[in-house]
């Protein structure tokens, strides 16, 4: 796979976010100020009728108004009579995504600004930042706040470089000196985040968009951009890109000249929006303008602002089972649909991907999973999952066909790279010249073994999470014929 940094900057059109980028390697106070000038103050009233006048919406994924957000915090912590918090993610725990480290090592002061005007507005008590445990761009935060001297009022948290890290709800739990998953059921930050208190946590893109609204005043914001939809995005763009990066643009703009403006070959298609995104067929993809209604059009979504177009030379299946066993990996194991659900569709997908599966298997591994997760971690992943089963159609008939596409799996999907648990690198490992059908294996873990239609185990090609490596070795010992192994998984399923 290959390795991305704190990526390249680009910009269509005028830069905002990006404003000064181009002569700096990182903005200090200093210049931030002389770029962007000074943040004015608003009393809470104006600030929640400033982000509804210019339509801003949390930039993490969801897209949900930033105004209703704030008017939920207002309207509990009134109710409650407590004290508010206010928490940025830029945890970005999302392996294919770069524009919120990008924001930390090289403009973390609109971070900043943004998140000091609300809590400002909100009479807040202390404002969190919640990052990635030695992460590109904590150093720049750090710094930043020492620059400001807000040491006093302003928190960095770190949190584990992990994919469900980045939801809202394990970040609060993090904060709490919890383990940074999921909280199992669904809670409003703003009804009770941190400490129990009513909580304004956004994305960090979305703070910095917010601090451009408030300089530059409504009307100079939604100069850019498409009326439904005003201001810019940043898109991550990676996969085939020759020169992958993060790019400033407005909306409406094709996504065919962000692609050119990054070399970067559509091929066999792209996916939008991450890995609880949607494949988008090349010809949907020379189509597609960025915004988020534009996207959804033409069958994607924008998501984080995620773009990572394959090219022509892997294989689409692979890159989507690879990737499932990854999701799958990094359940919070603390729900059935994500702990035996995930398994059971990173293998249904792992086996048509190998030529021997079939697409009714994935259906109803994923319908298990519809509605019923305690976060959305496995809708998300059944959505990517799916899609790739659409939009690979032909794809799909040639592997059941012939068990290959001819393409070989390069890892053109970036997934992180850091080593592995020895239990997550661990394979179980069926020796069919031993095995007599006892199946007592599937009783012992039912998550990584099934039984056919003949009472046969069918094991799971995905790497062993280490919260199953006791009961695998159980059901190893247990097994009569001594049939079944634990091995080092290949170097593909480590991905």
């Amino acid at each position: 796979m290959t390795t991305y940094g704190v990526l390249d900057v680009y910009r269509i059109g005028p830069g905002r976010l990006t404003a000064g980028l181009d002569a700096s390697p990182r903005l200090d106070y200093d210049t931030h100020r002389r770029v962007h000038g000074h943040m004015p103050r608003l009393p809470i009233d104006d600030l929640i009728a400033l982000a509804e006048l210019g339509d801003l919406r949390g930039r993490g994924g969801a897209g949900f108004p930033f105004a209703r957000k704030l008017r939920a915090v207002v309207d509990s912590a009134g109710r409650r009579g407590a004290p508010i918090t206010v928490v940025v993610n830029a945890t970005e725990g999302e392996p294919a995504a770069h524009k919120d480290k990008v924001l930390l090592s090289r403009a973390p002061h609109l971070i900043l600004d943004g998140a000091d005007l609300v809590a400002r507005a909100l009479s807040a008590v202390e404002i969190v930042v919640g990052v990635a445990h030695g992460g590109p761009g904590e150093r720049s935060l750090l710094n930043a706040i020492h620059e400001r001297g807000i040491t006093d009022t302003v928190r960095v948290v770190r949190m584990p470089d992990r994919f469900i890290s980045g939801e809202g709800g394990a970040l609060v739990r993090g904060i709490n000196g919890e383990r940074p998953i999921p909280p199992g059921r669904k809670v409003r930050s703003s009804d009770r985040g941190v400490g129990g208190m009513p909580t304004m946590l956004s994305n960090a893109e979305t703070y910095a968009q917010l601090a451009l609204l408030a300089m530059l005043g409504v009307d100079m914001y939604s100069s850019v951009g498409l009326p439904s939809e005003p201001g810019t995005v940043m898109l991550s763009v990676t996969g085939s890109a020759r020169r992958p990066a993060v790019v400033e643009t407005p909306t409406g703009v094709r996504l065919r000249e962000i692609l050119d403006l990054c070399d970067a070959t559509i091929g066999q298609g792209v996916l939008v929006g991450g890995y609880h995104g949607k494949w988008m067929s090349a010809e949907a993809a020379e189509r597609a303008e960025v915004s988020r209604a534009g996207f959804e059009a033409m069958g994607g979504v924008l998501g984080a602002g995620i773009v990572i177009p394959l090219g022509w030379e892997s294989c689409p299946l692979g890159e989507t089972a690879r990737v499932a066993r990854y999701m799958a990996g990094q359940s919070a194991g603390q729900c059935g649909p994500c702990y035996m659900g995930l398994p059971d569709l990173a293998q249904a997908f792992g086996a048509l991907a190998d030529g021997h599966g079939h697409i009714d298997a994935i259906h109803r591994a994923a319908a298990t999973m519809r509605g019923r997760g305690a976060c959305g971690h496995p809708d998300g992943t059944s959505r990517f999952v799916l899609s790739a089963i659409d939009v690979f159609a032909d794809d799909v008939m040639t592997h059941s066909a012939y068990g290959t596409c001819g393409l070989p799996t390069r890892g053109v999907l970036p997934l992180p790279d850091e080593p592995l648990s020895r239990a997550a690198e661990a394979q179980l490992i069926l020796d069919w010249s031993r095995c007599e059908g006892h199946g007592l294996c599937s009783l012992v873990v039912p998550e990584l073994i099934k039984l056919d239609t003949h009472g046969y185990p069918v094991v799971s090609t995905a790497s062993v999470p280490g919260r199953l490596e006791g009961e695998a070795r159980r059901a190893i010992e247990m097994c009569p014929a001594l049939a079944l192994r634990l091995t080092p998984a290949p170097t593909e399923s480590r991905r």
